[in-house]
């Protein structure tokens, strides 16, 4: 590959994962209108790590923690989200699903799975390899925020 195809290749890729990006965040809104793609991913998290900290949070997604907060907080309101005593050290909080927030997002993704499943239909299991292969290796790579989309 020459390297005006490489970086042609290059500004593809950036331009349709931004549009994948628009795409996700337009599509989280209609899933439930409760939870925006930022506080999907932040619940997900939450039940998937047993619950953590705010400040785990902010580090593991490298949003400053006034994000993390807000996004905390509107969980908290909408009862998605509990702070309990961290068994280890009783002085500091962790945040973790309540059942609400673990129905809500098990039928959020359910719902995101089944709009992936219909996208995705009409593609050969060798092309649906390759791509989950792809995006694998793209997102195992470093976090560089100044690059990511959206």
């Amino acid at each position: 590959m020459t390297d005006t195809a490489a970086r042609t290749a290059v500004e593809t890729i950036q331009r349709e994962m931004t549009v994948f990006a628009r795409r996700a965040r337009a599509a989280a809104g209609r899933m439930h209108p409760e939870l925006s793609l930022v506080s999907y991913t932040l619940l997900g998290h939450l039940e998937e790590s047993g619950g953590c900290r705010a400040t785990d949070l902010a580090a593991h997604y490298a949003l400053d923690k006034s994000t993390v907060s807000r996004q905390v907080t509107a969980l908290e309101r909408a009862g998605l989200v509990e702070r309990r005593p961290d068994p280890e050290d009783h002085r500091v909080q962790v945040l973790c699903p309540t059942e609400a927030g673990e129905e809500i997002l098990a039928q959020v993704t359910r719902n995101r799975r089944a709009a992936f499943r219909e996208r995705l239909a009409d593609w050969p299991e060798e092309d649906l390899i390759r791509f989950a292969g792809y995006l694998e290796r793209y997102n195992a790579g470093p976090p560089t925020p100044a690059a990511e989309p959206g």
